[in-house]
């Protein structure tokens, strides 16, 4: 193969040029742009992944290198060597715009075919297109910025947590597969046929246990893996930082260091100070209550307000099924939002459109009632509305001419998912969010257990090894409804950035949790010996969390898609359009495994 680079060498990226450079010599390497032919001269932009420059190929100069100028096309790949200039027609649109290189020699060092879509942002292009050559698509510039910016996080999370005498150690890939959390991905294994390891969901165990071994402060930016149904911003196989550490006992001890982290991060990648003190915290009973989720966008108000006992002598049946509830600890309400100045603003569709939305949240259906600027009041369950009810629902919502109140009733969950989904559509649809404001709080008093119907048994909300308030242990046996766990998420714009707890450290403790979880003596030397065993020799007190950091890098880039953010992401049938991955194998490969297919 020819040496078509015959020993040129780069002396700049494409962007770095600025009027300062003007009569110096250059060398770029990048990908054709654009290429504009004006008779004897060729305007070409090279792009790389710092951005682009104009070359100018003039032919009075080298007609050699302008005739190959001629046979150039976009995506080309090049080599470009030349004198640095001003610019006669200068522009604010590329960094570069001030100046441009006059080539004095140019190399083809590769050749492409028309691309399927054009390599520019913004180009209206359907997504499996963009997925099936991610190749191509990963040559864009808002993505080449979105990962450069993950690098950025990465680089600035390493460099303070080392500075806080934190150890980066890794954790097995191939482990074993433990309950309570979500499907694990099993890898047969050959050579012991018919067992299976487990892709890790978390390093949950072993970061544990590296506490338990001495380590005192891990951490780790840990590839994991969850086959679960996927949602929107949801990846079968994610990236999350992992941070552990000893001798912790409350919940100030982790969160106080991790919002240095969470400061500097936000510092060194965007340039924005997050200010002096700490993170607000507000209670997860309190933001269910007020929110609607346990991951509150409080860049807005628009509260949920029970409004249960304005209506405690109501003959509407659906209210009066929703205050019936009993099923275990799960009780119903009737709760709502009022949407300010919303009266004036939706029309009987969009009403109707609202309903809709809150069927797709879970909910059987959703009452509505407006009041128009001169005091008519109208709702979709009028028949059943009084005068009292009016009036109750003025003092407690705060309702007023030209408001539009929504009102939901059910089991608290579905009453909360609903108000809480219908809160974040009317704030979209109607641009009461500001989007430049980062708004970071805590949310912290989890409950310990959550009831569940399907199993008829509580469930640990978080996981196992999560330890509760000093003041309600006795409650985890007693009454496990009331029970408050030690655990913190980090929430930023009404996303959940991270999260975690203070675990249990006492063998006791751990076994009363199992046992109260449905675990026989049996069940946790089978699934947790291993883990369970390390506690007999000496277990720390110590917590953790762990902060995704595609969600991370997806907020700071305030990209939409956290596919935007990961080089070769999955759809949501978690598959890849670009390799086709999963795919069949080969009959040998499975046999070798002592596998069929079912």
């Amino acid at each position: 193969m020819a040496d078509l680079l015959n020993g040129l060498k780069r002396t700049d990226m494409c962007n770095d040029f600025s009027i300062a450079d003007a009569g110096r010599k250059a060398v770029v390497f990048g990908w054709v742009q654009r290429r504009r032919s004006l008779g004897s001269l060729i305007f070409v932009d090279v792009r790389d992944r710092s951005g682009l420059v104009q070359v100018v190929f003039d032919q009075t100069t080298d007609g050699a290198v302008f005739e190959k100028a001629e046979k150039l096309r976009s995506e080309y790949v090049v080599a470009v060597e030349g004198t640095v200039r001003e610019r006669a027609s200068k522009t604010n649109k590329i960094a570069t715009g001030d100046v441009e290189i006059l080539a004095e020699d140019l190399r083809i060092l590769s050749e492409s075919d028309t691309t399927p879509f054009e390599i520019l942002d913004n180009v209206n292009v359907n997504d499996a297109l963009r997925l099936k050559y991610r190749y191509l698509d990963l040559r864009r510039p808002t993505l080449q910025r979105n990962l450069i910016m993950r690098n950025e996080i990465a680089k600035a999370t390493r460099a303070y947590l080392d500075s806080l005498g934190f150890i980066e150690v890794e954790t097995p890939i191939l482990g074993k597969s433990t309950p309570e959390g979500a499907r694990d991905y099993l890898v047969p294994s050959r050579i012991h046929p018919g067992e299976f390891y487990a892709l890790p969901q978390s390093p949950q165990l072993y970061k544990q246990l590296l506490m338990i071994a001495g380590f005192d402060r891990y951490y780790q930016i840990a590839k994991c893996f969850r086959d679960e149904d996927l949602r929107a911003n949801r990846q079968p196989e994610f990236t999350q930082i992992d941070i552990e550490m000893s001798f912790v006992e409350r919940i100030e001890d982790v969160t106080y260091p991790i919002e240095g982290l969470i400061k500097n991060v936000f510092k060194s990648t965007i340039g924005l100070d997050l200010g002096e003190g700490h993170f607000r915290n507000m209670t997860y009973k309190n933001a269910m209550e007020n929110y609607g989720t346990d991951k509150p966008d409080t860049r807005f108000d628009m509260k949920i307000v029970n409004v249960t006992d304005v209506f405690k002598d109501t003959e509407f049946k659906v209210f009066q099924d929703a205050m019936n509830v009993k099923i275990g600890p799960i009780r119903g309400s009737i709760r709502a939002i009022n949407f300010k100045g919303g009266a004036a603003k939706l029309s009987r569709k969009d009403l109707d459109g609202v309903v809709e939305f809150a069927k797709t949240l879970g909910a059987k259906g959703l009452c509505w009632l407006t009041v128009s600027e001169t005091g008519e009041v109208k709702s979709s369950f009028n028949k059943f509305l009084t005068s009292e009810n009016v009036e109750g629902l003025k003092k407690a919502c705060g309702l007023k001419n030209g408001d539009a109140l929504f009102i939901a009733s059910d089991k608290d969950y579905v009453v909360f998912n609903t108000l809480g989904g219908v809160r974040l559509m009317l704030a979209e649809k109607f641009s009461l969010i500001d989007h430049d404001v980062y708004d970071v709080l805590w949310i912290t008093e989890f409950p310990m257990f959550e009831w569940s119907e399907e199993e008829n048994r509580y469930m640990a909300v978080h996981h196992p090894f999560t330890a509760p308030m000093d003041e309600d242990l006795e409650l985890c046996s007693t009454d496990p409804s009331k029970a408050r766990a030690k655990a913190y998420d980090l929430v930023i714009n009404g996303q959940e950035a991270g999260g975690g707890s203070i675990r249990i450290h006492s063998r006791d403790i751990q076994k009363r949790m199992f046992n109260i979880l449905g675990f026989s003596d049996e069940d946790i030397q089978t699934k947790f010996g291993f883990f369970v065993d390390a506690f007999n020799y000496g277990a720390p007190p110590h917590g953790g969390l762990a902060f995704g950091l595609d969600r991370l890098t997806m907020l700071l880039t305030k990209d939409d898609s956290i596919r935007d953010v990961i080089a070769f992401p999955k759809v949501q049938t978690a598959s890849c359009l670009m390799s086709q991955a999963p795919s069949p194998v080969e009959d040998k490969q499975l046999d070798e495994l002592g596998i069929k297919i079912k």
